[in-house]
């Protein structure tokens, strides 16, 4: 079973998985939410509305769909008596002067988005609490991957990138591309979110880094794993740095190794050669 409103996903992504039930519902809608959760054990929760440039631009939906779709999952959850894995983000340290960070430092969220994040953590732990819902929150820290779409205004580094590349024009590095991040592969975090709805209560009512588990990578040096793999020499053009983007991410995973047994398995430059895989045949199949 899945709730999604569609605003940013397709139903193409299901193709392969005729057995999904999908719920087309806006996740505000809280009678909706709830059937969604029928008869689940666990929850997912990944819904958001997402980057932290849109949510400077648009604070209000942001927060709207955010903080109350994450109430409305948690009432959900309450009701049906299911555990509830909350996909949180990294953008909530913000700024730090200590590296790799840790769940136990203070949270310095810089835009609309990460504070709607740090909300939902604020709920979840809440709901652990008050009603005992096993819920976790992860913080995840610059997921990528085959499936994520490079056509959005807002869409991730790694795509971006490797269309660019792929199909010989010029990538975008916003800023002096100095700026470093703990990327995190997916099948790491798909396999985070089963360690925890097959132990809930291990980790209820906590916040885990959900991160890659090495040094973060330059956005300079990332171009240059990407283009290296397509074997090409691109020419970045430079834009003026994000509004609300952080200069370094880096996370310390031990927590979420001892509380969950979370042990990243992919590696970035193995990362890189699948994801560039994945996007060659699509680029070779839409031209």
């Amino acid at each position: 079973m899945g709730l999604d409103d569609l605003s940013d996903g397709t139903t193409e992504n299901l193709r392969d998985l005729p057995d999904v039930h999908l719920v087309e519902a806006d996740l505000r809608d809280e009678e909706a939410v709830r059937r969604a959760a029928d008869g689940c054990e666990a929850i997912l929760h990944h819904a958001a509305m997402k980057s932290v440039p849109r949510s400077i631009r648009m604070p209000g939906p942001f927060t709207d769909v955010n903080v109350r779709g994450t109430l409305n999952v948690l009432l959900a959850a309450r009701v049906r008596g299911a555990a509830v894995v909350f996909a949180s983000s990294s953008s909530v340290y913000g700024d730090q002067e200590v590296f790799p960070v840790r769940e136990d430092m203070d949270p310095r969220p810089r835009s609309p988005y990460a504070a709607t994040k740090l909300a939902g953590e604020g709920l979840c732990r809440s709901w652990w609490h008050s009603y005992s819902v096993p819920v976790v929150a992860y913080r995840y820290f610059n997921v990528y991957g085959p499936g994520q779409d490079p056509a959005s205004e807002y869409a991730a580094v790694i795509p971006r990138f490797t269309v660019a590349c792929l199909r010989g024009e010029a990538p975008v590095i916003y800023g002096d591309g100095e700026q470093a991040r703990d990327f995190t592969y997916i099948d790491d975090v798909v396999e985070a979110n089963l360690l925890a709805a097959r132990s809930p209560e291990r980790a209820a009512g906590r916040v885990l880094n959900i991160a890659g588990g090495a040094k973060p990578t330059s956005i300079n040096r990332l171009l240059g794993m990407i283009a290296e793999e397509v074997g090409v020499h691109p020419e970045p053009i430079h834009e003026p740095p994000r509004e609300g983007d952080i200069r370094v991410s880096e996370a310390d995973v031990s927590l979420a190794g001892e509380l969950i047994g979370y042990d990243p398995g992919v590696a970035i430059d193995e990362g890189i050669r699948r994801t560039v895989a994945w996007f060659r045949d699509r680029v070779a199949l839409t031209g």
